[in-house]
């Protein structure tokens, strides 16, 4: 298994507010973890909510006894996002502050993924296809047919939410279990690159004979070559040399 990641702040903003973690080696029970956090929130409360989220993940994940993947994520998620917001109320400058999460573990044939917000995470082998489902109000009118997905991608609106890690007492995110065949590789994104790169050139650039850390670097160059209008944050992972 190979896996490499990048945090960049783009062209537009004062403060880069995603965080990201990944290991292939074992995390507690998890035999791996991979994370990727864009937080929201005035001043530096969203570059707080995401690096604390991130950090407290990596903390609490090895004080769980579960050795079931999908267990650890959402007792992880609830005791991060209990302590969040907590922090929000007790701390006024950082009221309202939240950040979205995607995670993934990936097993000898399984990638097991949870998430909540607009951050994404993509399958990838011949074809590119979204795993995740965006907690967002554009998404919500895409499901609803009352806008095409087409043009949801510059929806004036598509940066509005509708769950996020930190905002509220309890939170809810979705979890997905895909099979890993062959030559696939998963990708964990910030919208910072999904804004602004579209799909089929990130299948092209993933699919490319470059390395992992090249590949990693051409995504986040090319999301600041079309704009650069949000932070920037990948995770590629590629599982087929991964043994239990």
């Amino acid at each position: 298994m190979k896996a490499y990641g990048l945090t960049d702040i783009g062209q537009a903003r004062a403060v880069n507010q995603d965080a990201i973690f990944y290991s292939i080696e074992p995390v507690g029970n998890l035999p791996n973890l991979f994370l990727v956090a864009d937080g929201m929130g005035g001043h530096k409360a969203g570059d707080y909510a995401s690096s604390f989220t991130v950090e407290k993940f990596v903390e609490i994940v090895p004080k769980i006894t579960s050795k079931n993947p999908i267990t650890i994520l959402n007792y992880t998620l609830k005791e991060v996002n209990a302590r969040l917001f907590r922090q929000a109320q007790s701390t006024p400058e950082m009221e309202d502050m939240g950040t979205t999460l995607v995670a993934g573990v990936c097993t000898a044939q399984e990638f097991y993924i949870m998430n909540i917000g607009d951050s994404r995470l993509y399958l990838i082998n011949d074809t590119i296809r979204q795993v995740t489902r965006d907690h967002s109000y554009v998404e919500e009118l895409v499901s609803m047919g009352k806008l095409d997905k087409k043009n949801a991608r510059n929806h004036e609106s598509k940066n509005v939410i509708t769950r996020a890690v930190g905002v509220s007492e309890k939170v809810m995110a979705d979890f997905f279990e895909v099979e890993i065949h062959g030559r696939d590789q998963i990708l964990l994104c910030s919208d910072g690159l999904t804004n602004m790169v579209s799909d089929s050139e990130i299948l092209h650039i993933v699919n490319s004979e470059r390395g992992i850390e090249e590949k990693a670097g051409k995504l986040v160059e090319l999301a600041n070559r079309n704009g650069g209008k949000d932070n920037i944050s990948v995770v590629l992972v590629e599982p087929d040399e991964f043994e239990v």
